[in-house]
């Protein structure tokens, strides 16, 4: 059987010049550059700490701003949690399967973690069923990942449901981690975000949106279907004259623009970097767009809280 992980790295090397590929990894090392993952203990904060480190429940008791220190580790745990759920199984926005956008994504943030001598582990699964393979390190970890991804994604398997995943990951997994997930187009609801705002307080945490398809091929596409859209995660049929009416189509295409522009607003304020990815061909921008808005996030708060902390620096007053 070809290996997955030869695909995905011949794919890097085609699509991506030496200086590109350069650009991603430095990328990626900026994430956790100077991180730590072992819980040691609560100091004051002082300018210039990670806004992510502030332990906000002990600053509400202490009444002035406490920050997690940790214990330096040569090595990280990168997690990629991936829904491999029915949902997965059908076609993105460029007709390609979602599940090989899935692979080649989880592949090249694998490659990245490697290269870098960190770990990576996998969970994965759909609403009946969650399954954890621990971080480690080497190619031959990678691949067997990338194959438990594949293996794990069919139009016959259960629906997708990432809130398991993400009960799980709250449930069973300690220590902190840089937890990427890799979805079907999601609209979070409420429980939802309140399982990323936990999750997202224990670890540093990234969203891979794989976008939906058209609700049916362009008008002129070669060998048009007759046959009706499906949705796969409900089964539901749409049938061809009425999928490609293009007043439907244009109603179609507005919404799910008002739904992206939404997603958008609630990972912004949930502090969630979120890049939605279309094709295969878009996997390695997507991923530094992805890493490049997380570290650019986290800057920007914490420039936010230096600015606080200069104007109030005890603080501020404690209600009685």
């Amino acid at each position: 059987m070809p290996s997955l992980l030869r695909r995905v790295k011949s794919k890097m090397f085609i699509f991506a010049h030496r200086r590109t590929l350069s650009l991603l990894e430095g990328e990626y090392g900026s994430v956790f550059k100077g991180r730590s993952l072992d819980f040691d203990e609560l100091r004051s904060y002082v300018p210039g700490d990670e806004v992510r480190d502030i332990d906000w429940k002990a600053t509400a008791r202490h009444g002035s701003p406490l920050v997690k220190r940790y214990v330096a580790v040569r090595r990280h745990s990168v997690l990629l949690l991936v829904d491999t759920g029915r949902n997965m199984a059908a076609h993105a926005a460029s007709g390609e399967s979602k599940k090989d956008i899935a692979i080649d994504a989880a592949g090249v943030l694998g490659y990245l973690a490697s290269t870098h001598g960190d770990d990576v582990g996998l969970l994965h699964g759909s609403a009946v069923t969650s399954r954890y393979v621990p971080p480690q390190s080497g190619e031959e970890h990678l691949e067997r990942l990338l194959r438990e991804i594949d293996a794990g994604i069919s139009l016959d398997g259960p629906a997708s449901a990432i809130t398991e995943q993400l009960h799980y990951a709250l449930r069973f997994l300690k220590g902190r981690l840089l937890i990427v997930v890799l979805a079907d187009e999601l609209m979070p609801d409420a429980h939802t975000q309140t399982l990323l705002r936990r999750l997202r307080a224990r670890h540093e945490v990234l969203w891979l949106t794989i976008l939906d398809a058209e609700l049916a091929r362009e008008p002129g596409y070669p060998a048009p279907t007759q046959e009706a859209s499906i949705d796969v995660g409900n089964g539901h049929r749409i049938p061809a004259p009425l999928a490609g009416n293009s007043e439907v189509r244009a109603a179609y295409t507005l919404a799910m623009r008002k739904r992206g522009e939404e997603r958008c607003t609630i990972f912004r304020q949930l502090g969630i970097a979120e890049q939605a990815v279309h094709a295969t061909g878009d996997v390695l921008p997507a991923v530094f767009a992805l890493l490049e808005k997380h570290r650019s996030g986290a800057r920007s708060a914490k420039g936010r809280l230096v600015q606080s902390a200069r104007g109030n620096p005890q603080g501020g007053n404690r209600a009685e």
